[in-house]
């Protein structure tokens, strides 16, 4: 069985996120959206949620399993027999940090690291700026999933 490891905070996951993991989910037989757990920073989402979340908008794919994890992503590909992690790469500046993280991962544990080109329609698209652009009464609905789109408008409502 080929395995795959798609990894990142997701808080919360957009469309670009998922071009990724369907993407991905082709080529694999199964995938995992790795959920990293950072104790020092505060989500919009909580890891639970965001699990929540990821489920519901992956679930049409039939072969994602989204766990949560933390510390370094070698353990949990190793955990897993993972050998390949799956990375979106938006932009050139991507490549630099993407390519140095691929390095020491294949170093530690031998797991490869696959880069895919980002769909050019969410080349700009992260996380950080679809919260700060909903956060101001920007329309983001068609940079997430319906699902999210109303969980961030839910999240966001709330004094």
């Amino acid at each position: 069985m080929r395995r795959a490891v798609c990894p990142g905070s997701f808080d919360p996951i957009t469309n670009g996120h998922l071009d990724i993991i369907a993407r991905a989910s082709k080529l694999y037989d199964s995938v995992y959206v790795a959920v990293m757990i950072n104790k020092s920073k505060q989500g919009l989402f909580s890891v639970e949620e965001r699990i929540d979340l990821i489920h519901e908008v992956t679930a049409a794919f039939g072969n994602v399993r989204v766990e949560a994890f933390h510390g370094l992503l070698v353990d949990f590909c190793k955990d897993r027999d993972i050998p390949a992690i799956v990375k979106g790469l938006r932009a050139v500046s991507d490549f630099d940090y993407e390519l140095q993280m691929a390095q020491m991962n294949n170093g530690l544990s031998g797991v490869e690291t696959l880069f895919v080109p980002t769909n050019p329609t969410y080349s700009f698209l992260s996380s950080s700026l679809v919260k700060e652009v909903a956060t101001w009464g920007g329309d983001v609905s068609h940079l997430v999933p319906e699902p999210v789109h109303r969980a961030l408008t839910e999240r966001l409502a709330k004094p």
